[in-house]
């Protein structure tokens, strides 16, 4: 679990690079808001297009070395995105990172599972956090080299994601192993439930948007509305990342004990009117401090959500633990990245701010949306055998 969690954070430290590198591309390159939200747009797409068809390949046959191939075409595209030229050369760096993303997370989410025991959400808090933890670094690692290199200093994150590729090949036989255990089977005996599970993605896409949102316009939110630099601007953004990584730890122990649909729903009704109250309060109020105090809160509660869904996903089919992971860790969350362009449409007619508010709306839908999913103790039944059964394999 230490192996693919620290893989996770150097595999999403990309992800979080890209809004931060977007204020630098917007100066140097006179991108639009519209033209900026379309790179996380085409960075979600690309993500999005192959992670079901892998996760399905990943249930019939174990492709770990797509853990390592991963997490260094996703830091190869990025790296070399800084450096292009016109705007359409990025667009195909930023894809070629999309589709490294694709590759790493069903393949590795998946061989999470298999370790995380029989408390899932507990285990997989684990794994959920690297992935915070590397979206919280990516800004603060990647903004000193954009200050003294400007925007070719994405670079050096080429260092990073060939030394993980590397002890991650160097440690596939070790990591193999857990593929062929017992304790991969004893889950896979239930029925999968579609239906649930498409009420499941809706949500995910929903918050989704609302999450990358945030992530995209954060920076842009204290720059041109806060009037703050941008280096201050993406501290801002690393500590909403840092919360949500806090965030994942909490929400995935609560998730095993209060129940999966009752931390989604709550983290996701909690964050909208604290994300109102942020853009209501923060402009009339010259307070740095403050105002990157209440976007940590908003970030707490709304990435508490994060591991419940992942699970959540998985316990509805357990036949197909690839495909779910592909769908709730990949499709569904890159395709909340589709929003991103209308949301920079509101930023460039109507201000930053219109946007946010844009974004308030979203977690609403997205808590509503999550209120359809069947009641746990609907599925408590299906839940405690496959606990059962998980754990008897464990202990033989």
């Amino acid at each position: 679990m230490a192996l693919l969690g620290i893989t996770h954070v150097v595999d999403d430290m990309n992800q979080s690079a890209l809004p931060a590198l977007l204020p630098f591309l917007i100066a140097e390159r006179g991108l639009s808001y519209t033209a900026a939200a379309g790179l996380m747009l085409f960075a979600s797409l690309a993500s999005s297009i192959v992670q079901p068809a892998i996760g399905h390949l990943a249930d019939r046959r174990p492709m770990a070395w797509l853990i390592a191939a991963g997490v260094f075409l996703a830091g190869a595209g990025l790296a070399l995105a800084g450096a292009m030229p016109t705007y359409w050369s990025i667009v195909a760096c930023v894809a070629l990172s999309g589709l490294g993303i694709a590759a790493f997370h069903p393949e590795a989410a998946r061989f999470a599972n298999y370790v995380a025991g029989p408390k899932k959400a507990t285990g997989m808090r684990w794994f959920a956090l690297g992935g915070n933890v590397g979206f919280a670094l990516g800004p603060l690692l990647l903004t000193p080299l954009l200050v003294l290199f400007g925007s070719r200093g994405t670079l050096f994150i080429l260092i990073p994601a060939s030394i993980t590729a590397l002890v991650v090949l160097r440690e596939l036989p070790r990591l193999k192993t857990f593929a062929s255990r017992k304790v991969v089977k004893a889950g896979a005996e239930g029925r999968d439930r579609w239906g649930p599970f498409g009420v499941l993605t809706t949500f995910v896409v929903l918050r989704s948007m609302a999450y990358i949102g945030l992530v995209a316009f954060v920076p842009l939110y204290f720059i041109g509305t806060l009037h703050a630099s941008k280096p201050l601007a993406n501290v801002a953004l690393t500590c909403f990342l840092i919360a949500g990584a806090c965030g994942t730890i909490y929400g995935g122990k609560l998730a095993d004990r209060l129940g999966r649909r009752t931390i989604l729903i709550s983290s996701t009704l909690a964050s909208a009117p604290l994300l109102l109250a942020f853009v209501v309060l923060t402009p009339s109020h010259a307070n740095y401090l403050g105002a990157i105090a209440g976007i940590m809160t908003v970030g707490f509660a709304l990435v508490a959500s994060q591991t419940a869904f992942v699970v959540l996903g998985q316990e509805y089919l357990p036949n197909r633990i690839g495909i779910a992971s592909g769908v709730t860790l990949g499709l569904a969350i890159s395709l909340g990245g589709a929003g991103a362009p209308v949301l920079g449409a509101l930023a460039d007619r109507f201000g930053v701010q219109a946007a946010l508010q844009a974004i308030v709306g979203l977690l609403v839908l997205a808590a509503l949306s999550s209120m359809f999913l069947p009641r746990e103790r609907e599925r408590a039944g299906v839940s405690v055998i496959q606990g059962n059964r998980a754990a008897a394999a464990l202990r033989t």
